[in-house]
């Protein structure tokens, strides 16, 4: 029987994490998931925004991905969920086929969701996860960093009220906003740039407040009592309500070779993000993760929750650091966190209804702020200009050439330093 049990350890890390299972980490896990999920409720609606997915799937991808991982995980702490970044690359790459909250978009995201997860999957199970070195820092550090330029100026839109008719690069939305600033809200504006200044002076006042929560709140209130709808704030209106149903319509192979590219960025890139902060936290709790592991259960909870109408997700950096400064002690806050959506899907959504997607704009913005790797720039300016270069070769080619394209140009670049040096 022992036997039996450590072999299913292996395969499920909770079997084993829960045989010395005491009440006061219980207590710690219940606390930590209670926390992570009330921070998740906004974060999570922003993201599938950002994505170019309606709202509810932010709460869906925060439902049945979390189960699962929760069984997988090696991480005690580490936060999966919808993240700005992987976000970003949803949006980018399955626009290109398709137009953002269409049911065909939909349909592809969820089929993206899927292919990542079967490509973790496999990569875990054949143990490649060293494939991942082939995204050095400096690469990773310049991609993040003109991501968080991008996704900064994506909610552009949302922030001021002006349309600015699918515009995506930095430059070329910047140019537009300063063209068209006379059609700028001003309620609009004044609420986003209200919830940006919330959230950072929340934040600096007590970690432990969940300030995206605090300004959304705000907003649907002031907006409900002041009705600014009719002034032309737009909000997010109906949310359907009801646990995400399963369903197989969108698999195609045909698509799924189209989206091949696509699925192969985020998977790597979401597990990059994943990982980096799953080690910190490990190693400052003193034990060991299985990078293998890991992939298995990320690509096993983006295949669940493909199923169950998730885009994909992966460990996030900020509610990785909540969960862990909340007490977490096992994943078995992860279940925690999803019981909450869940019950935020079955009973409060028409609570979201006059929230101003400014709100949700401006938690986007302050949580992608720190994704911008100044630091490291500073620091490869002193150390390593080779490391350096590389660094702004891929931050000036995804800002210039698109999010596929840097990545892909930095793989190259890392590639030929490690056979040439």
């Amino acid at each position: 029987m022992d036997q039996v049990i450590k072999h299913l350890g292996k395969i499920f890390p909770l079997i084993g994490t829960l045989q010395n299972y005491s009440r006061s980490a219980f207590q710690g896990d219940v606390s930590a998931g209670m926390t992570v999920g009330i921070m998740l409720i906004p974060q999570g609606m922003a993201y599938a925004i950002l994505a170019g997915m309606p709202p509810v799937y932010g709460l869906y991808a925060a439902i049945v991905p979390l189960f699962i991982y929760a069984l997988f995980g090696s991480s005690k702490q580490l936060a999966v969920g919808p993240v700005a970044m992987v976000s970003l690359l949803v949006i980018a790459g399955v626009g290109e086929f398709a137009d953002p909250g269409s049911s065909r978009f939909i349909s592809l995201v969820l089929l993206t969701a899927l292919g990542v997860g079967l490509f973790q999957l496999l990569m875990g199970i054949f143990r490649m996860g060293f494939l991942v070195n082939f995204l050095s820092h400096p690469v990773l550090s310049g991609f993040t960093s003109a991501a968080a330029l991008i996704i900064g100026a994506s909610q552009i839109p949302n922030i001021t009220g002006i349309d600015l008719n699918g515009v995506r690069q930095v430059h070329d939305i910047l140019l537009e906003t300063a063209k068209q600033i006379h059609q700028a809200v001003p309620v609009t504006f004044m609420i986003g740039v209200g919830s940006i200044a919330g959230i950072i002076l929340i934040k600096r006042w007590s970690n432990r407040i969940p300030s995206a929560l605090v300004v959304v709140a705000a907003g649907i209130l002031l907006t409900y009592i002041f009705s600014f709808h009719e002034l032309g704030v737009s909000i997010v209106g109906d949310i359907p309500e009801g646990l995400p149903s399963f369903g197989m319509e969108f698999v195609s192979i045909a698509d799924l070779k189209l989206l091949f590219p696509v699925i192969l960025v985020i998977s790597l890139v979401s597990y990059m993000e994943s990982i980096a902060v799953a080690k910190a936290v490990a190693k400052k709790e003193g034990y060991r993760i299985d990078p293998n592991q890991e992939l298995v259960a990320l690509g096993s909870a983006n295949i669940g929750g493909a199923f169950f109408q998730s885009f994909p997700t992966t460990g996030g950096f900020s509610r990785t650091a909540v969960n862990d400064q909340s007490g977490a002690n096992t994943t078995l806050a992860a279940i925690v966190s999803a019981e909450i959506f869940g019950l935020t899907v079955l009973f409060l959504t028409p609570l979201f209804y006059y929230l101003p997607s400014a709100v949700l704009a401006a938690i986007i913005m302050v949580a992608v702020a720190g994704l911008f790797d100044y630091q490291e720039m500073l620091n490869l300016f002193k150390t390593d200009k080779k490391d350096l270069a590389m660094l702004l070769i891929t931050f000036v080619a995804t800002l210039a050439l698109g999010i596929e394209e840097g990545i892909g140009i930095g793989v190259l670049i890392s590639l030929a330093l490690v056979i040439y040096s």
